[in-house]
């Protein structure tokens, strides 16, 4: 029995400094899905039908933001770079990038994209497939993107 006090005893320091870790973790939230409305892709950055269906901003937790981001059909972004670079997870479709000075790539629905810091390039469907990814863009000082001049019909059919 004096055994088991004397354990007893030496976990209640343990028992309280466990409770005081949890006491400090941040509370963990969960949005639903849809709970965030969904923007067209504004004309001036896009050409072609663009849906973006907003998933979190970035915080002082963790400096990404991320999004689905649809393309119709023949739709794509224009030329842009992104300060801290951005990662593209094609879920479905078929679509096309191009970094800047290289050959446009096709990119199909399981492919990683993997956009630099800094590099100029632009990314949207295929011509005849309408391409969805997971865009998970970091940020900083409040910038996710910089953008650039459209990607014309022409550049874009010449692939």
């Amino acid at each position: 029995m004096m055994k088991a006090m004397r354990c007893f005893g030496l976990l209640l320091p343990l028992i309280a400094c466990s409770s005081l870790v949890q006491a400090q973790s941040p509370a963990r939230h969960i949005a639903p899905a849809g709970s965030q409305a969904a923007l067209a892709g504004p004309e001036e950055n896009f050409t072609g039908r663009v849906r973006v269906d907003p998933l979190f901003r970035a915080d002082k937790d963790i400096n990404v933001s991320g999004a689905y981001v649809t393309f119709e059909p023949g739709a794509r972004s224009a030329w842009h770079t992104h300060p801290a670079g951005q990662r593209l997870v094609v879920t479905s479709g078929i679509g096309l990038t191009q970094q800047e000075g290289q050959p446009v790539q096709t990119i199909r629905a399981g492919d990683v994209v993997l956009c630099p810091p800094g590099v100029k390039h632009w990314h949207g469907a295929a011509a005849g497939s309408a391409m969805t990814h997971l865009a998970i863009t970091g940020v900083v000082e409040g910038k996710s993107v910089t953008w650039m001049e459209k990607v014309s019909d022409e550049h874009y059919h010449a692939q």
